[in-house]
C-alpha cells in the first residue's frame, strides 16, 4: 500500500513543476538590475551585471491563462558573458522568438515590416510583453529541477492561434497606431515605424 503518511518514498520530488514542453501564454516582467551600457543599447536600468561580469535580463514570466495561470517562471536572458558569445547569442535568439510570438510574425518572414517588428527602442519594450512560451525544465544552482523558458512559439506553430486566443495574422502586425492608420496591412508610412526602429545604427537588433 502506498501513500501512507509514515512512508514518503513514493512521494513526487517536485509536484510544482509545469511539465516540460507545455505551451502557455506568459507575460514578461524584467526585474531591474540597474546596469546600463548605452554603447550596447542597454539603457533604463533593466540589465543586471553579475559578480562574474556576465550581463543579463532577470526575467519573471507569469502564466496569464489556462491550467497554470498565475504561476511564475524565472529565467535569465543572456546579454553578455566574459566566457564567450554563446550566452548572448542564446539571449538574442530568445528575444527574437518573443518578438515574433508577441507581434504575430512568422520566423521565416523577412519582409521590411517583419524586420521592423523584430526591433525595439529599448528593454522597456520587452517589459510587460505577452507571448506564447514553450516551458522547459532545467536545474537551479543547487541542482534541483526548475522550470525555465528557452524558446517562444511563433505563428508557424499549429496551436499558436488557439493559445493566443485569436486568428494568427497573415500580415506582420503593426502597432496600434499603425493599425488604425493602415487597416489593410499594406506598407505604412515611414514615420509610423519610428517607435520600433533603433535610433542609431550598430545597435544589436534586440537593443
Amino acid at each position: 500500500m502506498t501513500g501512507l503518511w509514515n512512508d514518503f518514498n513514493d512521494a513526487k520530488s517536485n509536484i510544482n513543476l509545469i511539465p516540460k514542453g507545455t505551451l502557455a501564454k506568459v507575460r514578461l516582467t524584467i526585474r531591474p538590475g540597474g546596469f546600463d551600457d548605452p554603447s550596447q543599447g542597454w539603457i533604463g536600468g533593466y540589465a543586471t551585471r553579475g559578480s562574474t561580469g556576465a550581463v543579463y535580463l532577470n526575467g519573471e514570466f507569469t502564466v496569464t491563462e489556462g491550467e497554470y495561470a498565475r504561476r511564475k517562471i524565472f529565467t535569465l536572458i543572456g546579454l553578455y558573458s566574459p566566457k564567450g558569445p554563446d550566452w548572448g547569442n542564446m539571449g538574442r535568439s530568445l528575444v527574437r522568438g518573443i518578438l515574433n510570438s508577441a507581434r504575430g510574425i512568422s520566423d521565416k518572414d523577412m519582409s521590411p515590416e517583419a524586420q521592423a517588428g523584430r526591433r525595439i527602442g529599448g528593454f522597456a519594450d520587452l517589459d510587460g510583453i505577452e507571448f506564447i512560451a514553450r516551458i522547459d525544465v532545467g536545474t537551479d544552482a543547487n541542482g534541483d529541477d526548475k522550470n525555465e523558458i528557452r524558446s517562444a512559439v511563433t505563428p508557424d506553430h499549429k496551436d499558436y492561434a488557439a493559445i493566443m486566443g485569436a486568428v494568427a495574422p497573415t500580415q506582420p502586425p503593426l502597432s496600434q497606431g499603425q493599425q488604425s492608420q493602415n487597416p489593410q496591412g499594406t506598407q505604412p508610412p515611414q514615420g509610423t515605424q519610428s517607435s520600433q526602429a533603433p535610433s542609431a545604427t550598430g545597435r544589436p537588433s534586440w537593443a
